[in-house]
């Protein structure tokens, strides 16, 4: 059973760092992509980063510049470090991962469960 989990997420004041880890476990085949999306309150899940399994990383227009995603292939696990963090950063993080179950199969879509990230002003 393929399972992903958060940890990272915490209360941070405005202008710190933080980082979110999100690791895979179970039994499949490959992971392509990993991403990272965010949920605040009463509002809808958007992207926040992405990295391929190639490396390439595509981010949301406001954490260009603050926030870096990053990942570690001989341990299944993606990262997120975020920098200069705005009381607007806080939400839910969720970890995405493409994952390929078996290689007759075609990936699909894991969750993660979140990690609260709550930057105060």
């Amino acid at each position: 059973q393929v399972q992903l989990v958060e940890s990272g997420g915490e209360l941070v004041q405005a202008g710190g760092s933080l980082r979110l880890s999100c690791a895979a476990s179970g039994s499949f085949f490959s992971i392509n992509d990993m991403a990272w999306y965010r949920q605040a309150l009463g509002n809808q899940r958007d992207l926040v980063a992405l990295i391929s399994s190639g490396g390439r990383t595509n981010y949301g227009d406001s954490v260009k510049g603050r926030f870096t995603i990053s990942r570690d292939d001989a341990k299944k696990t993606v990262f997120l470090e975020m920098n200069s963090l705005k009381p607007e950063d806080t939400a839910v993080y969720y970890c995405n991962a493409k994952i390929q179950p078996r290689s007759w199969l075609v990936g699909r879509d894991f969750w993660g469960k979140g990690t609260l990230v709550t930057v105060s002003a």
